[in-house]
């Protein structure tokens, strides 16, 4: 009885079939939105932790003054090399410590020049801030020590001073100073904040203490952790350590800050999975605008058909019978319309996520979830017209015009 029952529910669709597709319209775009928004969202989500993730492994980014960001410092005093050397040395869990300095300056070779952020600091830069060589090598410790002028370039300076010429061995000049080219790092692109990570010239921290900035200041203190540490019991040593360091008494606040990385991509994909619940939610709305197209269209075809439900129930077809023929055309269509808008949400996903340059994420729950919704929806909406349909008088269907 129940494939009967499903095949004249089919048969009805497939008499109408343009008005059957206006029908299902809206559950097409409802399910097809919803599943977008999900999608790119969760795309976005990923590419924000990845992006973090690039920063570093375990990374704690120590900076002066009691907040991160222009004007954080708030006079607070920078710190020195020996700061650096004494956290490796003296907190445990610590894989490497990179002490780094920052300015900006216009680099010139080859004819051309670049405004870029040149960046002073050791070899363990590379670990904690997970950067591999595309070509060359890292730094001598000679050349550490003794400040020599060599660089190591990212992606963006080398195609703007050199396009697609090998850049090894070649001479960049620095301000005052030419130094030499000795590696390029390998891209990493786009960071979570918007800046380009790859533009970006590296030389060791004492040629730019003397040669660029004319100071011993260290900007930043890269700390990574060793996996499985306790982030915590490495933050709170960390900070004892630099509050001696940095002769502060019992009662002092502290003059600098640490970010853990982790925390800041949690909380950064906490943020923009808000937004995705939000716009699905959002999206959503449209399918219950398509659920009363559903109901609306069921009503009209109770009218148009109310001698055929006479006739039925005059040769002896049970109110449960026409209740169930219309209410599984109503699910049907709205279920065509779940699967139509699947389909559509997945190649429109594919495409977005490819113009957003955000990784496409394949979620089965909420795909899985929009269908069973929008048959859902045939239901709620389909059981009044359907019920209406099966306490339908015979004989006064029978004189229906």
């Amino acid at each position: 009885m129940l494939l009967n029952t499903l095949w004249l529910a089919l048969r009805s669709i497939r008499r109408n079939l343009l008005r059957s597709f206006l029908t299902i319209l809206g559950i097409v775009i409802g399910v097809s939105a919803v599943i977008t928004m999900v999608t790119l969202g969760n795309g976005a989500t990923q590419s924000v932790q990845n992006q973090i993730a690039g920063l570093g492994t375990n990374l704690l980014m120590v900076r002066p003054g009691q907040r991160m960001g222009p004007g954080g410092g708030g006079g607070a005093p920078s710190f020195k090399e020996a700061d650096a050397q004494a956290v490796a040395t003296q907190i445990g869990g610590i894989q490497a410590v990179a002490p780094e300095a920052r300015t900006s300056a216009t680099v010139v070779a080859n004819g051309r020049n670049w405004a870029t952020s040149i960046t002073g600091s050791n070899n363990s830069w590379f670990d904690t801030s997970n950067w591999t060589l595309s070509a060359g090598r890292r730094f001598a410790d000679e050349e550490l020590q003794a400040g020599a002028a060599v660089c190591v370039i990212g992606q963006t300076v080398r195609r703007e001073l050199f396009g697609e010429r090998d850049a090894l061995g070649e001479q960049v000049r620095v301000k005052q100073f030419s130094c030499s080219v000795v590696g390029v790092l390998q891209s990493k692109g786009q960071a979570a904040m918007g800046n380009d990570q790859d533009d970006v010239v590296l030389v060791p921290l004492r040629t730019l203490q003397r040669r660029v900035t004319g100071n011993q200041r260290v900007n930043t203190l890269l700390v990574s952790m060793q996996d499985g540490s306790d982030a915590n019991s490495v933050k709170a040593g960390l900070t004892q350590l630099l509050r001696e360091r940095r002769k502060l008494a019992d009662g002092d606040d502290d003059n600098f800050n640490v970010l853990d990385t982790k925390q800041l991509a949690d909380t950064l994909a906490g943020t923009t999975q808000v937004l995705t619940t939000l716009l699905g939610a959002v999206a959503a709305v449209s399918l219950l605008v398509g659920g009363i197209g559903i109901m609306n269209i069921m009503l009209v075809s109770v009218t148009e058909r109310t001698r055929e439900i006479g006739l039925r129930l005059a040769i002896g077809a049970l109110e449960r019978e026409v209740l169930l023929q219309f209410l599984i055309e109503a699910v049907a269509l709205a279920a065509l319309g779940g699967l139509i808008g699947i389909v559509l949400a997945t190649g429109a996903s594919m495409v977005l996520a490819s113009v957003m340059s955000v990784p496409y994420v394949f979620d089965p729950t909420i795909n899985l979830l929009s269908f069973v919704f929008s048959a859902g929806i045939g239901v709620v909406f389909g059981y009044f017209p359907a019920r209406r349909a099966a306490r339908l008088d015979p004989i006064e269907a029978l004189r229906h015009e």
